[in-house]
């Protein structure tokens, strides 16, 4: 039963958000769509505070609350700092997006430690560090009865790259099964405690990152053959669906990942029996 009678369960009035990596792509839309639906926002950097204001600026203009916070999540005592100053400036957190990540591409005989340490350290070590500081946050708050039925929302922005092979990006792929599992520990040791840990694996999302992938008509259709929903996905489809997946209308999802990806983990290439 929804502690709210009468309120609506995909509301996050009252909640305070932290979107790591808020400053662009997936990140930027998670952090509007969360803003849209009530929370308090803060959008993490690492160096591009331009984009990060702009962002904060535009949802204040449409009447939410937003400010804009520096951090490297790879770094222990800048997470720290920035949870410490996430709670004297919106006065606590509700839930937290761990969206910050990198790519640094090669073939594995050609790839360098330095690649290979980058990448695991904000993809899988980054996400750990702020899963960790949100849970302590979470454990001295407990359940603010008529806010959310759970003590704290944590999500994993993972990839469909945490259950498929990527060849040429073995640390990013490495990485992601990491966070997979992680994922699903932090889940199993933290329910007790009304604390709900999920994950979003996207799959081809139209962000900066990957125009290569589809800026040309034959790139697009190279990459659409991946695809069985025909359509590349956009950064606000994965910005409504975590919303949904913060929200209490989704109370009793833990230790889940949904798949926002058109059904690129569906094995396309065995369509038509192979």
């Amino acid at each position: 039963m929804d502690q709210r009678p009468g309120s609506d369960p995909l509301r996050l009035d009252g909640q305070c958000a932290l979107v790591t990596g808020g400053d662009g792509g997936i990140g930027t839309e998670v952090s509007r769509s969360l803003a849209r639906a009530g929370a308090a926002v803060a959008v993490n950097y690492r160096r591009r505070d331009d984009a990060a204001r702009r962002l904060v600026e535009e949802i204040r203009a449409e009447g939410g609350r937003a400010t804009a916070v520096r951090g490297d999540v790879t770094r222990e005592d800048d997470v720290v700092a920035m949870f410490r100053r996430i709670e004297e400036e919106l006065g606590g957190l509700d839930v937290l997006i761990n969206n910050a990540g990198v790519q640094c591409d090669a073939a594995v005989h050609e790839m360098s430690l330095d690649d290979w340490n980058d990448v695991i350290a904000v993809n899988l070590t980054g996400q750990f560090l702020c899963a960790r500081e949100a849970t302590r946050v979470f454990l001295r708050r407990g359940v603010r009865s008529g806010v959310s039925r759970a003590a704290g929302k944590i999500v994993f922005v993972s990839s469909v790259h945490d259950v498929i092979p990527w060849a040429g990006h073995a640390n990013y792929a490495a990485a992601k099964g990491g966070v997979a599992m992680l994922m699903k520990t932090l889940a199993q040791e933290l329910a007790a405690h009304r604390i709900r840990v999920n994950a979003i694996s996207p799959g081809a999302i139209r962000t900066p990152i990957n125009r290569a992938a589809w800026e040309t008509p034959e790139a697009e259709e190279r990459l659409l053959a991946l695809i069985p929903y025909g359509r590349i996905g956009e950064p606000g489809d994965v910005g409504r669906a975590v919303a949904w997946l913060v929200s209490d209308a989704a109370d009793y999802v833990v230790g889940a990942t949904l798949y926002v990806d058109g059904g690129m983990t569906l094995y396309p290439a065995f369509i038509g029996n192979g």
